[in-house]
């Protein structure tokens, strides 16, 4: 059984998104609430975490003021420097 559930995991993709979580959740935690609303991690790779925003407000705030806030925040929460870049894209 645990084999079937590990084949379906990575053939579905899942397990990829799995291993990404605890970044999701650190990003999203340093955010709060009502900002992690507005900038959805959407992707985790080679240091490089995806963020879909919400509004153009949003985005300036976030690429010209907080994110590399933010980043470190969040890689603090982590206990480790995995997030190396915050790649920042207005949701379409």
């Amino acid at each position: 059984m645990h084999d079937a559930v590990r084949v379906y995991l990575e053939t579905s993709g899942l397990s990829g998104k799995l291993r990404e979580w605890p970044v999701y959740e650190a990003w999203s935690s340093v955010l709060g609430a009502e900002l992690a609303q507005h900038a959805q991690p959407v992707r985790f790779q080679r240091g490089e975490l995806y963020v879909e925003v919400d509004s153009a407000a949003h985005l300036h705030e976030l690429k010209n003021f907080t994110a590399e806030h933010y980043r470190a925040l969040a890689n603090q929460r982590l206990g480790t420097a995995s997030i190396r870049r915050v790649v920042l894209k207005l949701k379409r």
